[in-house]
């Protein structure tokens, strides 16, 4: 007589993450990071140093501060630093030079852009004010260490080269903090307004026209007496000659009034540029 076979029971499978219990939500076995303004700064240290862009902005700005400097610490004597810092040397390369800041800063939010792939990067991080805050800090500590760097460097090589007893003792390591400071700003500034015109050439266009004009219109503003006045405060406050006397060809000028106004106006520019990133659709 045959006995019956009864079927062996069989294990339930355990219950997916998200019906463990009542009531349970969706686990995710991947872990989640909140993500901060360090994360945005890796991503933006990791653009600006794989672009073409920075290697040629960069390396054209170190060429022409050396290639300069080392041209007139070659022709120059000890007694021509008497009452100019040894810095002074890298005065010419830092005035052509602040052009390549210039258009480096415009590239760095404005070519994405012209790629569209600014709305890859606010899809990753919608943060949008986090991503521009990023943006600022990194180009702005890149800038600033290869200006003052450069502009250090230049000087002690001035310094080793015209540290004869004809020489001043005239203070130099300054001047190359508040140069660099100075240059950075203006990369600053172009950032902010790339960011605002999101246009490569308008914005660029839009730099050299407020560094550039300053400069040239004086000669005609002090022609007659009613522009006079705006002439001379335009020629004392323009960008090439500001530098002139944060480098002491101006003697009894710091240069500090010129430096104070264009951080009041990057800033003036930097808000702007926060201002009208939420307004605006990408």
């Amino acid at each position: 007589m045959s006995t019956p076979q009864h079927p062996m029971p069989q294990q339930a499978a355990p219950a997916p993450h998200w019906q463990a219990g009542p009531g349970a939500s969706y686990t995710s076995p991947i872990p989640v990071t909140r993500t901060h303004l360090g994360h945005a700064l890796t991503s933006e240290w990791t653009k600006i140093k794989s672009v073409r862009s920075t290697v040629w902005t960069l390396g054209v700005f170190l060429v022409l501060v050396f290639s300069s400097g080392l041209l007139v610490a070659t022709q120059t004597r000890d007694s021509d630093f008497v009452d100019l810092p040894y810095t002074f040397t890298a005065f010419i390369g830092l005035m052509l030079g602040q052009i390549c800041l210039i258009t480096l800063g415009v590239l760095v939010v404005s070519s994405e852009y012209g790629t569209g792939m600014i709305r890859t990067t606010f899809t990753a991080s919608p943060q949008r004010h986090r991503v521009l805050a990023a943006k600022f800090l990194i180009y702005f500590g890149l800038a600033y260490v290869v200006s003052t760097g450069s502009v250090l460097l230049m000087g002690a090589v001035t310094a080793g080269m015209h540290s004869g007893p004809e020489a001043g003792d005239v203070p130099w390591v300054g001047t190359a903090f508040k140069g660099g400071l100075y240059v950075s700003l203006l990369g600053i500034l172009s950032l902010a307004v790339g960011s605002m015109l999101r246009h490569s050439a308008g914005a660029i266009t839009a730099m050299l026209g407020l560094v550039l004009l300053p400069a040239i219109l004086p000669a005609f503003l002090l022609i007659s007496e009613s522009t006079r006045k705006v002439g001379e405060k335009m020629m004392d406050y323009n960008a090439p000659n500001s530098l002139a006397k944060i480098f002491g060809a101006d003697q009894g000028s710091s240069g500090n009034p010129q430096l104070v106004l264009l951080v009041v106006l990057t800033v003036a520019a930097v808000v702007g540029a926060f201002v009208l990133l939420d307004k605006r659709d990408v």
